[in-house]
Formats: structure tokens, C-alpha cells, sequence
């Protein structure tokens, strides 16, 4: 299940339908619960400093839970992701998708933090996104 916080209130969000869709793709058959949580830059910046060490923010967190029943919540920043969008030529849907996938894989124990766990977690997103005709982020099938 995912619950979704719309806190920064973006007019171009896409639907929760969609939101869930995409998460639940990525979870396949996890029987836990995400939290997702649209923020704002302010907010997006806070919790990437608190949380990374970093004075920015950020695209996309993941914080998983400790909490039987729950694998984690993730934070999407609404103004982030449009930037991000625009600068790299994709639907903002097609992007938010992306970074909930990103996000869920994260909370699944996934990383990118070497080039070969990059390679594993990139290709499990592509492999996500196309189930939804959504072309592989990093350009792959592009």
C-alpha cells in the first residue's frame, strides 16, 4: 500500500492512482506499507541536511522504517523534479515515476553507490518504468 502526503501542493503532480501504480511495481509482492511525501524546497532542503549532511535539496529521499508492517518513507522534491524535468528533456510525469521508483528501490536495499550496484539498481528501474512505456531514464533504450 502507499499513502501519499501531498505537502508542497504541485499543480502538475501526477495522480495518486498513478503514484501507487508505480510503487507498487516496484515493490512487486512486499506486503508493506510506503509513505510518500511531496515537499516543497524549504522542506527538500531541510531534510537532505539533516539527514546527508547536505545544504540542498534533493530529488528524492528514502528513509526506511524499522516498523513491522511499513518498509519506509520516501520525500519527492516538487520543484526538484520540475527542474530536473525540463533540464533533462522528459514529461514530468515520466520523471516523477522515475524518482518513485528510485525511491522504492532504495527502500528495498537497493543503492548505487558502486558502478556495478548503480548498474543492477538502474537496470531493475528501466526494467519498472517499462512495464508503464516509460523509456529508461538513463538513456539505454533512448
Amino acid at each position: 500500500m502507499v499513502q501519499i502526503d501531498n505537502a508542497a501542493r504541485p499543480e502538475d503532480l501526477p495522480t495518486a492512482g498513478e503514484i501507487s501504480g508505480w510503487a507498487e511495481a516496484a515493490l512487486k509482492n512486499e506486503d508493506r506499507t510506503v509513505c510518500l511525501r511531496v515537499v516543497g524546497e524549504a522542506e527538500g532542503a531541510e531534510l537532505n541536511a539533516r539527514f546527508r549532511d547536505r545544504e540542498h535539496a534533493t530529488n528524492v529521499l528514502a528513509f526506511p522504517a524499522d516498523e513491522p508492517g511499513l518498509l519506509g518513507d520516501i520525500a519527492i522534491c516538487a520543484p526538484v523534479a520540475t527542474r530536473e524535468a525540463l533540464e533533462q528533456d522528459k514529461t514530468l510525469t515520466d520523471h516523477y515515476a522515475h524518482l518513485v521508483v528510485h525511491g522504492v528501490l532504495h527502500l528495498l536495499g537497493m543503492d548505487h553507490d558502486t558502478p556495478a550496484s548503480a548498474e543492477v539498481m538502474e537496470a531493475k528501474e528501466a526494467q519498472v518504468l517499462r512495464c508503464f512505456g516509460i523509456s529508461d531514464p538513463y538513456g539505454v533504450d533512448a
